[in-house]
């Protein structure tokens, strides 16, 4: 990394395009989801040799609990599988955050369980997976965190932003360097509003079983292009 190079600590991907992956192929829609959660697997490998050490996925937002049941389960599924050979691996602490009492309590026992077996990682990193998980939510209740651990006569005390930021769901990781969107949709959708205040902002027209090394290192040179003012 040259000194002019932004330093990229936090990669987060919205993991999109899986239904029109299936259906460009005239395969069933789990398959999509399978080959999908190979490619999470994938990434952390790629931030590992990268030496990205905090690592997001968006697997399912609280939107998507709208849909079909079975596709519901499709996805917590495929995502428990995936974690799975993550977990296997013992390099990377795998953290959950999101309303998992919202998910099917069976699917929620088995994604608690496969991130107490990384408890004990070697520490290539932290691989966060957002489930059920909705941006907004997550400051409201940050706020409600941060107001209930106060004392009655001091919750009208100012409330400034590292104290909303403990409270997060991602509280002690670093803020967000880069977003990558996949399938050509434009938009954060709702993700990690706070987190990302100083993201670039990376869209990819590729469907997200799809994404090779290839288009993952594309983003990463993309990135180091980028002059990060944040505002000066």
């Amino acid at each position: 990394m040259t000194a002019r190079e932004p330093e990229l600590r936090h990669v987060a991907v919205i993991l999109d395009g899986n239904r029109r992956w299936a259906q460009g192929r005239h395969v069933p829609l789990e398959q999509a989801y399978c080959q999908g959660a190979l490619r999470v697997h994938d990434l952390v490998t790629w931030c590992e040799q990268a030496q990205v050490r905090a690592v997001t996925v968006w697997a399912l937002s609280q939107d998507n609990l709208h849909r079909r049941p079975q596709e519901v389960a499709q996805i917590l599924n495929s995502v428990t599988r995936g974690l799975d050979r993550i977990a296997t691996t013992t390099r990377w602490h795998i953290r959950l955050i999101g309303a998992l009492d919202r998910i099917p309590a069976h699917h929620a026992v088995r994604l608690r369980t496969l991130a107490l077996r990384s408890a004990g990682a070697r520490s290539a990193g932290t691989l966060t997976i957002a489930v059920a998980y909705d941006g907004r939510a997550d400051i409201v209740t940050a706020i409600r965190s941060l107001l209930h651990e106060r004392a009655p006569g001091e919750r009208a005390a100012p409330i400034d932003e590292s104290a909303i930021s403990r409270h997060l769901s991602t509280a002690g990781q670093p803020d967000i360097d880069l977003v990558i969107r996949t399938s050509g949709e434009q938009r954060l959708s709702g993700f990690m509003p706070w987190q990302t205040a100083h993201a670039e902002l990376y869209f990819t027209v590729t469907l997200w079983p799809d994404f090779t090394r290839g288009d993952f290192d594309e983003a990463r040179r993309w990135f180091a292009g980028r002059q990060r003012r944040q505002g000066s």
